[in-house]
């Protein structure tokens, strides 16, 4: 039974896996679309700020596709890896994407502090995760 469940979980895995790969392919493709069409409208060779803010988002988004398929592949297609510390990275990939595009001047200063403080959790978060691998493989 268990070794169904474990060929089960590849096989899913793996579809997983084709299907970020294509989406980032697709993503890709778009990014690269959105910056030919920003550059060649008139005024040419120059952008805006909101053409740059969405160029930049949606970069950090196909760099956040690139680092959740190698996630999947790490992680999920090898075993003994530790899952917390790569997705806990992603998570402070995903949010330095939502810093980089973020608008302050639109945004409640309460809202800056969750931010922050989110910042501040997922950074301890990785350092602890860190801290034990690095504690186990010096007393192994």
């Amino acid at each position: 039974m268990f070794e169904y469940l474990r060929k089960f979980k590849q096989g899913v895995i793996s579809s997983l896996t084709v299907m970020m790969a294509f989406v980032l392919l697709l993503s890709t493709i778009e990014l690269g679309w959105i910056i030919v069409k920003d550059v060649i409208s008139p005024p040419l060779f120059l952008l805006e700020i909101d053409e740059l803010l969405e160029i930049f988002g949606l970069f950090m988004l196909v760099l956040i596709g690139v680092e959740l398929l190698e996630t999947i592949m790490k992680t999920y297609l090898s075993e003994g890896t530790n899952h917390a510390e790569i997705v806990i990275s992603v998570a402070i990939i995903a949010i330095a994407r939502k810093v980089i595009i973020l608008d302050v001047k639109k945004l409640p200063s309460l809202t800056l502090i969750g931010i922050g403080v989110i910042i501040l959790a997922l950074s301890t978060g990785y350092f602890l995760v860190r801290y034990k691998r690095n504690g186990k493989e010096k007393v192994s």
